[in-house]
């Protein structure tokens, strides 16, 4: 039995709900990422990209190119619940799901055919999200994971594209390489310099050519890029909370030694979060003192991953909740009210070079471990 596999991707998820509070919004160019200059570009509308803004880009650069663009903050709380809405209409209706980011998902259905049909029940589905969510969605169909999602990259905006078995070569031969999940800018330069520019060259090329240039990541792309992957839909049940705390060897009322270990906690959750491709949406904070006595006390913020934000609020809770300046016994840090999504996305306020450093802080740590680079008392990176 061939396997079928639906890849459904919200389309353009932060203008769509944007749209959905203020419909004056439709047909505008729409930008989301901050509405002053230091932010950088979290999603932008078809209308602001055929003016050259593209996600991730400078909010000063993108006012360049579209100053008559309505620029938004963001709401990561909003875009959440529009996310679990549709989360549970796909777990309520599918047989197997994998979640892979706020606003993506894939679905196995392979044996549907017998009940119903693949494309029918995929079409059904597609029709329940908009009617109940009001948000767009497209969706690829075909016998594996990434030419579904490549299908549905071909059918946006808001379309539906089924690939049927024994047609996958074919439907990816003329597109460009850069359709090819795994294709990264330095990947597509390379590759590009070598002459190669669509689908169809490397389908042509020898196995042993590509794993010559790019090593195991070349056997990958070449079987990609010949619609073979049987990589499995992966149900995922996502992580509620994390935490750590610490009780000291002597209870302590030292107020720098205990923001130290507060910083010193979020510093290693944070990266944690990033490095799970996670955000947080609420702190808690712990203190257990001599007398054994607990209190914990609670935080909302905006969605994110960023230390510095979240070290922030925690010292602001510890400064306002630690008044009876009593022997602390252990004190702890809770992050809860957890979602899938990359660091980019939160980072409304925060200049591209406060990113860059994140990214240049998390890709040490991963290399030389956590400890090879640790931060002052302030929390500043």
């Amino acid at each position: 039995m061939d396997r079928q596999i639906v890849h459904l991707d919200l389309d353009s998820f932060f203008i769509s709900v944007e749209r959905l509070k203020d419909s004056s919004l439709v047909g505008k160019p729409v930008i989301v990422g901050g509405t002053s200059d230091r932010g950088v570009v979290a999603s932008c509308s078809y209308e602001s990209r055929t003016f050259g803004v593209h996600s991730a880009m400078p909010i000063r650069l993108a006012r360049q190119l579209c100053p008559h663009a309505v620029y938004i903050k963001g709401d990561m709380e909003s875009y959440s619940g529009y996310s679990r809405l549709v989360t549970d209409i796909i777990e309520k209706e599918s047989p197997a799901v994998e979640k892979t980011s706020i606003d993506e998902h894939y679905i196995d259905i392979t044996g549907m055919d017998k009940f119903y049909g693949c494309l029918k029940w995929t079409q059904e589905l597609r029709k329940k999200i908009i009617r109940e969510s009001g948000l767009p969605i497209s969706f690829g169909l075909s016998l594996n994971k990434t030419v579904s999602k490549i299908a549905t990259g071909e059918s946006k905006p808001n379309g539906e594209l089924h690939i049927q078995n024994g047609t996958e070569k074919p439907f990816l031969a003329p597109l460009s390489i850069k359709k090819i999940p795994m294709i990264g800018d330095k990947t597509y330069t390379l590759l590009r310099n070598m002459g190669i520019e669509q689908v169809r060259t490397i389908q042509q090329m020898p196995v042993e050519m590509m794993q010559s240039v790019l090593g195991e990541n070349g056997l990958s792309i070449w079987k990609k890029a010949n619609g073979i992957d049987n990589s499995p839909v992966v149900p995922y049940t996502e992580q509620k909370s994390m935490s750590t705390e610490t009780t000291f060897d002597k209870d302590t009322t030292d107020i720098e030694e205990l923001k130290r270990v507060l910083i010193s906690m979020v510093d290693r959750l944070a990266f944690d979060l990033r490095r799970q491709k996670r955000l947080t949406s609420c702190i808690t904070l712990k203190i257990r003192y001599s007398d054994f006595q607990t209190h914990t006390f609670q935080s909302k913020i905006a969605y994110t991953a960023s230390d510095h934000l979240i070290t922030e609020k925690i010292l602001e809770l510890f400064s306002r909740n630690y008044s009876r300046r009593i022997l602390v016994r252990l004190i702890g840090v809770r992050f809860s009210n957890m979602v899938n999504g990359h660091q980019q996305i939160n980072l409304f306020e925060d200049t591209p070079s406060l990113i860059s450093l994140y990214t240049a802080i998390d890709k040490m740590r991963m290399r030389y471990g956590y400890s090879a680079i640790v931060k002052a008392i302030n929390g500043s990176p």
